[in-house]
């Protein structure tokens, strides 16, 4: 029996510069092979029976990763608001998004995907990390998003957000969809374990979340500590602060993610530290809702989400950037934005089971972005960081690559219609606006 031929390279990327790595940064001009999803070669190469693609003055980049996104919010944008304004973080939450999840259906759900999706993949994001909830339709949610994730080609990890604020049914169905999804076999999407936070999550609630994570081996998405009133709850009725808490209860350990993790004490950072979970930052976010600024020299793993507010990570880097920089923080200048980039990927490379994920390297998943982007000033390894902090932007995305295939390509999307994604959108955020004006503010309150 004769073996089969070596089919070689079906996709080579000639005449751009290539950015293999962030983290250490490391650029090198030259082509880049792609084969069965991976990357096969970089540098010179020959093109003779490939599908080549010119990338002359173009920049050449690992796919950015979305590390903690609400894909819900996204039928949110110029929705109506005729009650009260907030005055604090948790009436945000009663006023606006604890509403809106209850109004939230299976179609609703897959028109916010598509939307928060396209809206990613055209921004250079290659994979989102989200954290899902719609009360009143939680059984299969996570499908309906991953269906219509992987329609548009972009790589997920998704989990559905377990509370008690709710009531228990709600709670253990939330349990139930994070158990079953997690045994679900997709090629671009993952699971792990949603939970809310600990001020809306009794201790069972908490720990048989940690239970179905453990099972499963998967990690725990959890917000920690976004707003003080976190703090305040677990304090009055635990007698314990937040970190302390999940951690007992078996929630934090090398697997979890932390979103926000803004109001800790050196305790908490201490206890994250050691146990190497990886805390999330949202800064556009944070400052949106007005709960804080993390304390970001503080995490050995730091990744970088946007908290619902777009797919647009170089928007959030460079917003994560100057805030930090603003706040007085020691983050050791434009190079943050990088390493924040590479620890997110770096965390979803641990989620894929992937060690080169956010590389560009023979092995690596071909996961990247071409970006229009001829620089002004020399553009090497040492300076690539202020390139990325005070030049680079989602505008200069031309295509977008994730397992080997196109996703976008000269700036439209490859799998969808953009125009029939934002139709579908627009009907449905007609329907979530409608339905959310007959719901009422939801009446959970933290202690303390």
């Amino acid at each position: 029996m004769t073996a089969e031929a070596d089919p070689g390279p079906t996709h080579v990327l000639t005449g751009g510069t290539v950015v293999t790595s962030l983290d250490p940064p490391a650029v090198q001009p030259g082509s880049v092979a792609v084969r069965d999803g991976r990357v096969t070669g970089i540098g010179t190469l020959e093109t003779a029976g490939m599908t080549a693609v010119d990338c002359s003055g173009c920049l050449i980049v690992p796919g950015n990763v979305c590390a903690h996104h609400h894909l819900y919010s996204a039928l949110a944008r110029g929705m109506p608001y005729t009650l009260e304004p907030p005055a604090n973080f948790v009436q945000i939450l009663q006023r606006i998004w604890w509403r809106l999840d209850r109004a939230l259906d299976d179609d609703m759900n897959r028109a916010s995907a598509l939307v928060g999706g396209a809206d990613a993949l055209l921004a250079g994001t290659t994979t989102i990390i989200d954290h899902h909830a719609s009360p009143n339709a939680v059984e299969g949610s996570l499908d309906v998003y991953a269906d219509a994730l992987e329609s548009l080609g972009v790589r997920s990890v998704l989990a559905y957000e377990v509370t008690d604020r709710d009531g228990p049914e709600r709670a253990a169905a939330g349990i139930e969809e994070n158990r079953r999804f997690l045994k679900q076999d997709l090629p671009l999407t993952r699971g792990l374990v949603g939970a809310h936070a600990s001020f809306t999550m009794s201790d069972d609630t908490v720990a048989a979340c940690a239970d179905v994570a453990r099972d499963a081996e998967a990690g725990i998405h959890v917000h920690v500590a976004e707003d003080a009133a976190d703090e305040a709850d677990s304090m009055a009725r635990y007698g314990r602060r937040v970190v302390p808490r999940l951690a007992a209860l078996g929630a934090v350990n090398e697997r979890s993610l932390l979103a926000h993790c803004i109001h800790l004490e050196e305790e908490e950072l201490e206890i994250v530290r050691n146990l190497s979970a990886t805390a999330v930052h949202n800064p556009r976010s944070n400052m949106n809702n007005a709960v804080g600024h993390a304390p970001v020299g503080s995490f050995p793993r730091l990744a970088l989400g946007t908290d619902g507010i777009g797919g647009d990570m170089f928007a959030e880097s460079q917003s994560g950037f100057w805030r930090a920089q603003e706040a007085g923080d020691s983050v050791g200048g434009p190079q943050w934005v990088l390493d924040r980039l590479a620890e997110s990927a770096r965390f979803a490379g641990r989620v894929f089971w992937e060690p080169s994920f956010g590389r560009i390297e023979p092995g690596a998943p071909a996961d990247l972005v071409v970006l229009a982007y001829e620089p002004p000033t020399p553009l090497t390894a040492e300076n690539l960081a202020g390139h990325w902090a005070y030049g680079l932007s989602a505008r200069m995305v031309r295509d977008v690559m994730v397992a080997g295939e196109w996703a976008v390509r000269d700036r439209a999307l490859v799998l969808a219609d953009a125009a029939e994604v934002a139709a579908r959108g627009a009907e449905q955020a007609g329907r979530l606006w409608e339905r959310l004006a007959e719901i009422e503010v939801h009446p959970f309150q933290p202690a303390g």
